[in-house]
């Protein structure tokens, strides 16, 4: 799930033209978290960094239980 979300975050930067620095900026944090954060193997960040990320890419994090199939 966190490189589905890492992987969402980077295709919104690309497509809005955010480079990382001014992305970082926007969420009011270090050009280091939010390389950890895009780094799809690091799991350490938190749902509260993604929901910022998003919101500062004008997107809304949404996470949901479902039942397995």
């Amino acid at each position: 799930m966190k490189r589905v979300l890492a992987w969402q975050i980077a295709q919104a930067m690309k497509k809005q033209r955010v480079t990382k620095s001014a992305l970082a900026k926007r969420m009011k944090t270090s050009r280091a978290a939010l390389d950890r954060l895009l780094d799809a193997d690091n799991t350490s960040v938190t749902l509260q960094t993604m929901g910022r990320a998003a919101a500062a890419l004008g997107k809304e994090l949404s996470i949901s239980l479902r039942d397995a199939a």
